[in-house]
C-alpha cells in the first residue's frame, strides 16, 4: 500500500440509542485506491464513510488525515464526502451557485471559481442545467450535480455513500465512466455499497463488513468476492457471475461479465 491519506486505528461509535455502529476498527486508505466498502444493510457501511471522511467523530480511536494528526476541518478541502440524499449538496436556487459554492467558501478568487464551475459542468453535462432549480433535476443529474459540487473545491480523497442507488442504467454507465475518469486523475476512491455486482467496476480493493459493524475481510476485489461462504455469512447475495460459475464447480469464477465470457470462450 502507498502512504495512507486516511488512516483509522481503534474506531467505534455507536448511534444514539447506544447500537453500535462500527466497533474497533482499523482501516487504512493509501493514495490512489479504489476502494468498496462492501456489506448488508445495518452494517455500519455509511457511518464508517463518514467518520474517514471526518464528518462524524468517534467515541473511540483516532483518524488520521494524510499522515498527520489533525482535526479534519484542516483538511476539508482535499477530503470530499457524498452522502446518498444529493440533496443535501444541492439547496441553492440554482446548479450554478450549488456548483460554486464549495471553492467560494476557501476564499479563491471568482476567475478560478467560474473556471471550476465551467469545467465541471461541461465534464458533467450540465452546461444546459447551470440555471435551472436542483429540484427540476432527474435523479441521475441531481447525482451528477452532486458530486460535481463535491469535486468542486479537487479533492485529492473522494467518498461516496451508494452512488449508483436509484440510479437508472444509462446515468448509472455515465457515472461510472466519471469515476474512472477521477481515478485515473489520480483521485483516491472509496465507495459503500450493499451491491457486490457493482464492486468490479468500482473498486481495485473491498473491506467486507458484516451485520455487527465489524470488518470481516479485506482484501483484493477478487479474493474477496469469490469467497461465496464470507458473503453468504456477512447477510450478501453473492455476485450473479460468480455465483452461476460457482454452481457450475468452477474452481475460479470469473467476476466480471466480461471475465465469464472470456472463461466461456475458452472453454
Amino acid at each position: 500500500m502507498t502512504d495512507p491519506v486516511v488512516a483509522a486505528r481503534d474506531l467505534s461509535y455507536a448511534y444514539p440509542d447506544g447500537t453500535a455502529a462500527v466497533e474497533n476498527l482499523d482501516v487504512a486508505i493509501g493514495a490512489g485506491e479504489r476502494v468498496a466498502i462492501l456489506g448488508p444493510n445495518g452494517a455500519g457501511k455509511s457511518t464508517l464513510l463518514l467518520l474517514l471522511g471526518g464528518l462524524l467523530d468517534p467515541d473511540e480511536g483516532t483518524v488520521r488525515f494524510f499522515g498527520e494528526d489533525q482535526p479534519a476541518d484542516d483538511v476539508r478541502e482535499r477530503i470530499g464526502v457524498l452522502t446518498q440524499d444529493p440533496g443535501e449538496y444541492l439547496f441553492n436556487p440554482t446548479v450554478r451557485e450549488d456548483v460554486e459554492y464549495g471553492p467560494s467558501q476557501f476564499d479563491l478568487p471568482k476567475e478560478t471559481v467560474d473556471e471550476r464551475v465551467s469545467a465541471l459542468a461541461d465534464r458533467f453535462g450540465l452546461t444546459h442545467l447551470l440555471d435551472r432549480p436542483p429540484f427540476r433535476l432527474s435523479g441521475g443529474e441531481q447525482r451528477r450535480a452532486a458530486l460535481a459540487s463535491v469535486l468542486s473545491f479537487d479533492p485529492e480523497v473522494l467518498l461516496l455513500d451508494e452512488p449508483l442507488s436509484n440510479v437508472d442504467g444509462a446515468n448509472r454507465a455515465e457515472l461510472l465512466d466519471l469515476l474512472d475518469d477521477l481515478v485515473d486523475d489520480g483521485v483516491t476512491l472509496v465507495v459503500s455499497t450493499p451491491d457486490a455486482d457493482l464492486v468490479p467496476a468500482v473498486a481495485d480493493r473491498v473491506i467486507l463488513m458484516d451485520r455487527e459493524g465489524a470488518i470481516a475481510a479485506d482484501g483484493q476485489t477478487r479474493e474477496v468476492l469469490t469467497d461465496v461462504d464470507a458473503l453468504r455469512r456477512v447477510g450478501l447475495s453473492v455476485p450473479t457471475v460468480v455465483d452461476l460459475f460457482d454452481r457450475l464447480g468452477v474452481d475460479d469464477p470469473p467476476i466480471t461479465i466480461a471475465e465469464a465470457v472470456d472463461e466461456l470462450d475458452d472453454r
